[in-house]
């Protein structure tokens, strides 16, 4: 069974572009909250926020017993790296990236997770002719290949988005984050399949599974749900049951059952705790729901390819009654 992880992100300050709904909380404070979290095993760790006092981080991990899923490294900051970070066309910028991920790296090895996450939401574009796109497919190529270098025991795994803040990242799909994985061709490089981004991207999660897993390249999972219009980071299964039912089963049928589910969900205005109960729950209730699957049945109903067959038997076997 997968353990289940909330991005501390989520733990804090809540805020969109109009409203701030619950100001930021210390680290400290972050741990209390996820302490409260009915089924939680751990956390994914945000750098730089969360290692500004690493003693602190470790005796808080002891404290509280928390696992840490993966390590998520920003690679958007305020005031830098405006341009993109692994496809700024400074040198001096790129860099500086490597250098800090190496120090990720490191720290992620440290705290005993030997994976870190990246979404690169700020490398892309907003108008035609804006990026050389060779020239960014070289640029982040070669960074992720130093960066991979760095250590190959650390996993370092790409979470790819349509778009936010750029109206178009680069690696906005898993079909162009599994070629660009790929194309580096480093070993420890893959991919974290967010649904939400998925299901953003148009795609069915499903087969986003299979296709990652089948490169050897799905190195990560996160949970939430959105309507396909925007990443609102919305509680699991709000708008998706069948497409999480049919997520779950194929993450089984590739192996991905003894790692780790991270959610990214945004509480907005609700309790951050009983919101998060609800996202633990409903995440042990979707897989109740897989356990109702037989797997020899549904193998013979997919080589069969009749929907109407196949969906009244989902119906009658999943949501009996």
């Amino acid at each position: 069974m997968n353990k289940l992880a909330v991005i501390t992100a989520f733990l804090g300050g809540v805020r969109n572009r109009y409203i701030t709904y619950k100001p930021d909380r210390t680290l400290e404070e972050k741990f209390a909250v996820a302490a409260q979290i009915e089924g939680l095993d751990g956390l994914e760790l945000c750098y730089p926020a969360d290692f500004e006092d690493v003693a602190l981080l470790k005796s808080l991990l002891t404290d509280y017993g928390f696992g840490v899923s993966a390590v998520n490294v920003r690679s958007r900051r305020t005031g830098k790296w405006l341009r993109g970070a692994f496809t700024s066309a400074s040198a001096q910028e790129r860099a500086e990236v490597v250098d800090d991920f190496r120090r990720a790296m490191d720290l992620a090895m440290e705290i005993g997770a030997p994976r870190i996450s990246t979404c690169p939401l700020n490398d892309g574009h907003d108008y035609v002719f804006e990026m050389n796109y060779l020239d960014a497919y070289r640029y982040a190529e070669e960074t992720f290949a130093a960066i991979c270098e760095h250590n190959r025991d650390v996993k370092v795994c790409i979470e790819y988005k349509w778009n936010d803040p750029r109206t178009r990242c680069l690696l906005a799909s898993a079909g162009e984050a599994l070629a660009f994985c790929q194309a580096v061709g480093a070993e420890n490089l893959g991919v974290t399949l967010d649904i939400g981004h998925a299901l953003l991207a148009g795609e069915r999660p499903a087969q986003s599974v299979a296709l990652l897993a089948r490169a050897g390249k799905l190195f990560y999972v996160h949970l939430n749900d959105n309507d396909r219009n925007w990443d609102w980071d919305m509680i699991p299964g709000a708008f998706h049951l069948w497409e999480f039912v049919e997520f779950l089963y194929f993450l089984r049928e590739v192996g991905y059952t003894n790692d780790w589910y991270a959610y990214d969900v945004m509480s907005k205005e609700m309790d951050t705790v009983e919101t998060f109960n609800t996202v633990t729950h409903l995440t042990r209730k979707l897989e109740s729901l897989v356990d109702r699957l037989d797997r020899q049945q549904m193998a013979a109903l997919m080589a069969e390819r009749n929907p109407a067959k196949t969906l009244r038997y989902l119906y009658d076997t999943v949501l009996p009654g």
